[in-house]
């Protein structure tokens, strides 16, 4: 066994301090993320299966469970609630039957489009909690040694899906007039 290079009132007092900070910002990102999601009469697991589907484009279920976070009877049961309100379709793939497969429907990527368009940052306690971090500094807080612990917890992996859905943001959509939109493809685009 390696020898620790910590004591035990070190680790105690890290462990409890992530777990105390962790528990006040979820309650608070919580109690936004119910507020921004509610017109569209989702719960915070249906939002984030729906975020899922988006930005992996055919995940599985079990995807679903490891990148929502969630048990994989958890994310089947929202799924399955998401599928009857028409927003996701379930299939099996031809080379893999043992597991089953959600994509987003038309209507089920309306509304998460609807949702980036009505964001408003000032209804997010998180964000308005490090802008005066950013007034000061030029930019918003990193997340690299955050980012560097959940790795360690849930893996590569997950830290690769995470930075997608922001590349894909990034790349795909616009502001247009203070409001979060999709780029409109070449072909949606008026001819000049």
């Amino acid at each position: 066994m390696q020898d620790k290079n910590y004591s035990m009132k070190e680790a105690l007092i890290f462990s409890q301090r992530i777990a105390q900070l962790s528990k006040a910002l979820w309650k608070s990102i919580e109690k936004d993320w119910q507020q921004w999601i509610k017109p569209y009469d989702l719960n915070i697991n249906e939002h984030h299966i729906l975020w899922i589907a988006y930005h992996l484009n055919g995940a599985s279920i079990s995807d679903v469970a490891k990148f929502g976070v969630m048990h994989v009877s958890t994310a089947f049961n929202f799924s399955k609630k998401l599928e009857e309100r028409s927003l996701l379709e379930f299939s099996k793939k031809e080379h893999d039957k043992r597991n089953t497969y959600i994509k987003i429907t038309e209507k089920g990527e309306t509304i998460l489009l609807e949702l980036m368009e009505t964001y408003d940052p000032g209804n997010n306690a998180a964000f308005t909690g490090a802008l005066p971090l950013r007034d000061l500094y030029g930019k918003f807080p990193d997340m690299i040694e955050m980012m560097a612990v959940i790795k360690n917890i849930y893996g590569e992996d997950f830290i690769g899906i995470f930075e997608r859905s922001f590349a894909n943001i990034d790349n795909q959509f616009t502001e247009e007039e203070g409001k979060i939109q999709k780029k409109k493809s070449e072909a949606e685009k008026e001819p000049v």
